[in-house]
């Protein structure tokens, strides 16, 4: 499944690993933390890292014409994009239906998989969460994920400095739950490394763009 995740999505197999390890750190940073000690225990945190690729699992159920757009989506367009969530929640479920018993790592990942894009005001989807309603591993998995998608180029943007990054999530605090913001300004440096020790390759990137433009001639057709 992470294999495929990696094949599917639409940024970069290190997308895919640095946000892997910015869980890992947030994780560490907050396993004493008196709201967060009961869950982050040392097989939880193992488990969060080995779940936390398939957070965009759902990709692989997204058309090309989205998922490799390389401008801004219309309304429309951002309405099915936003159900990658819910696809990797089913493909997930469908995996412990095969199964016939639960998992505590096809549990986090599907906590992961659905509720990414929770904010904690309340204005992220697919729910609407509030607050403590979203799951531990989504909270984490939040931050990590909009970090990521900030520093890093895209085919329909350039990567912007770390520290506006580090600006951006501050500003849009209400957003993120409060006391993981915290963790991430605590370990700056550790984030900063981890997106130097797995860069986008240009090749990469150009791989992206070619596969963008030939998704966008075949829908033209």
């Amino acid at each position: 499944m992470t294999a495929l995740a990696k094949t599917r999505d639409s940024e970069t197999g290190n997308h895919i690993c640095r946000t892997q390890h910015y869980v890992l750190a947030l994780s560490m940073a907050l396993q004493t933390h008196p709201r967060f000690s009961h869950f982050l225990t040392n097989r939880n945190i193992e488990i969060l890292f080995k779940s936390a690729p398939l957070h965009d699992i759902g990709k692989v159920g997204i058309p090309d014409r989205i998922l490799l757009k390389p401008g801004s989506f219309d309304a429309s367009e951002m309405e099915i994009m936003k159900t990658h969530t819910t696809l990797g929640r089913d493909a997930i479920q469908y995996a412990e239906r095969l199964l016939e018993h639960g998992l505590d790592f096809l549990t986090i990942a599907k906590q992961i998989a659905y509720s990414h894009h929770e904010k904690w005001d309340g204005s992220g989807y697919p729910q609407g969460l509030v607050g403590d309603e979203i799951p531990i591993p989504a909270l984490l998995m939040a931050v990590a994920d909009v970090y990521d998608t900030i520093i890093s180029r895209r085919v329909y943007k350039p990567g912007m400095p770390h520290l506006r990054a580090v600006d951006i999530i501050m500003t849009k605090g209400h957003h993120f739950d409060p006391d993981i913001v915290d963790a991430f300004l605590s370990i700056l440096d550790e984030f900063k490394a981890i997106s130097r020790q797995f860069p986008d390759a240009d090749g990469a990137m150009q791989e992206q763009v070619d596969s963008a433009a030939l998704s966008m001639e075949a829908v033209d057709d």
